[in-house]
């Protein structure tokens, strides 16, 4: 009787001193939370960028389709001047003014670049007879990675 009694007396003891976590188990856990995030983080920013990097061609490539459209109806390319809006809008002092398709020849008005920038043009443009590119994420001419600039005239797959 007097071994059950003292046993029912430590329980409440041992209780006591297992409850909650050790400091060492809180480290344990956050270093792997740490490396759980570091590997995330290295594994998908650059799929961010190469996602915007293609983004960029997709919509290079709606825009030459509309500028090739714009073309075929009004017999040449907007000018630098009238720049990209002369795919949503009739230009000003256009001659041909009636072979405008109506609705213009972007559904959705000309799109920004993934990092909120418009799209640059060129007519006649600088490495073919139009260009159509982005500067990249530091919105500044050259760079590197994903500064870079992007263009139509790139010819690299991504």
């Amino acid at each position: 009787m007097t071994i059950k009694k003292n046993a029912a007396a430590l329980t409440p003891l041992v209780r006591l001193r297992q409850k909650g976590i050790t400091m060492i188990e809180l480290l344990v856990v956050l270093s792997i939370l740490a490396l759980i995030s570091a590997l995330v983080v290295v594994n998908v920013l650059p799929e961010r960028d190469r996602a915007a990097a293609r983004t960029v061609k997709i919509d290079i490539g709606t825009i030459e389709s509309a500028l090739d459209q714009y073309r075929l109806d009004m017999y040449n390319y907007p000018t630098t001047e009238q720049g990209l809006e002369a795919l949503v809008r009739v230009p000003v002092n256009i001659a041909r003014a009636d072979d405008y398709r109506p609705g213009g020849y972007l559904r959705n008005g000309v799109p920004l670049d993934p990092w909120g920038r418009p799209y640059k043009y060129r007519s006649p443009g600088e490495y073919g007879v139009i260009d159509v590119y982005s500067l990249g994420a530091d919105g500044r001419s050259g760079g590197e990675g994903i500064n870079a600039d992007i263009g139509n005239w790139v010819d690299e797959r991504l």
